[in-house]
């Protein structure tokens, strides 16, 4: 195309992760028609066809419950009732997770579609998959590396307490709980320092450069997609350790002779799983994507 668009990659768009459209919504270009010199009538209303369907939301067997949750973000608490992986899983189909799960497919493709568009103070409303790098990379670091440190430590004081006050009944099941836990909140802390230091910071350098805000990035270990190979391998870890204390629960199902204390650390842990499961989809689904095509894109410009 003639208008070099800084996000087009051949045929595919760096930003949203799908087909090059000009001055489609989630286009650096989006209403700035005047520029491009083109018509984006025809571009914005078929945005708006495929995002409805028959009165309800466009969801197909085929689509994986990563892409479903880049496009309807207000999805995922309805994917976790449903027990379907988005984050470390969700590369697969949404045929595929239904099958995975034991539920029948059109159970869940009726209730996903059945789901109401968010309103728009929900803060499911932004785009992240059209955002900048930078934008999201900040957005992640300030909410969720601030919740999950903060979360932890009250998982932690809220575990010695009701360990303490019944390990007589439950020493057993609390003590599995406690050492799963312990390896989690070890990973996770290691985890985020890496991601702090050395990982976001390149993804930030790469999204300056492209942006014409910054020098040419120099990445540790030679690519950005090194470190991110590595950030998921840790994503699956812990996906596994929260999948394990979920199991160990049953399910979060507190004893019968539960004191509010309990409720209370097993609500922390639901808590902290929900808000890992958002942080590891917009990781592995929308930022490291895009940071590796980002970095594909200015390679060429070294050799030339």
């Amino acid at each position: 195309m003639s208008w070099e668009c800084p996000h087009q990659l051949g045929e595919q768009c760096g930003r949203t992760r799908g087909p090059c459209r000009p001055a489609a919504a989630g286009c650096v270009l989006h209403n700035r028609n005047g520029l491009l010199g083109v018509v984006t009538e025809e571009v914005e209303m078929n945005e708006k066809n495929v995002t409805r369907e028959n009165g309800g939301l466009a969801i197909r067997p085929d689509q994986t419950a990563a892409d479903l949750v880049i496009r309807y973000p207000h999805l995922r608490l309805a994917l976790e009732r449903l027990g379907l992986d988005y984050c470390c899983g969700g590369h697969r189909t949404l045929a595929e997770a239904a099958r995975r799960a034991g539920l029948e497919l059109d159970t869940v493709l009726s209730e996903l579609r059945a789901v109401a568009a968010p309103s728009a103070d929900t803060g499911e409303s932004i785009d992240w998959a059209a955002a900048d790098l930078t934008r999201l990379a900040d957005h992640i670091l300030t909410t969720h590396h601030v919740f999950t440190r903060s979360q932890i430590a009250r998982i932690q004081a809220l575990s010695d307490s009701v360990s303490a006050a019944h390990r007589d009944r439950h020493g057993a099941l609390l003590d599995r709980l406690a050492e799963g836990f312990g390896r989690l909140r070890e990973e996770l802390e290691a985890h985020l320092m890496k991601e702090e230091q050395i990982l976001f910071p390149a993804i930030k350098a790469i999204d300056a450069y492209c942006a014409g805000n910054g020098p040419r990035p120099v990445v540790h270990c030679g690519s950005v997609a090194h470190p991110i190979r590595q950030m998921e391998y840790e994503h699956d870890g812990a996906g596994e350790a929260l999948a394990e204390m979920r199991r160990l629960t049953d399910g979060y199902r507190l004893p019968a002779d539960a004191c509010p204390t309990f409720a209370a650390l097993y609500e922390a842990l639901e808590t902290l799983e929900r808000d890992l499961h958002q942080h590891i989809h917009l990781e592995n689904n929308i930022l490291f994507p895009a940071s590796v095509r980002q970095e594909a894109s200015i390679t060429p410009r070294a050799q030339a």
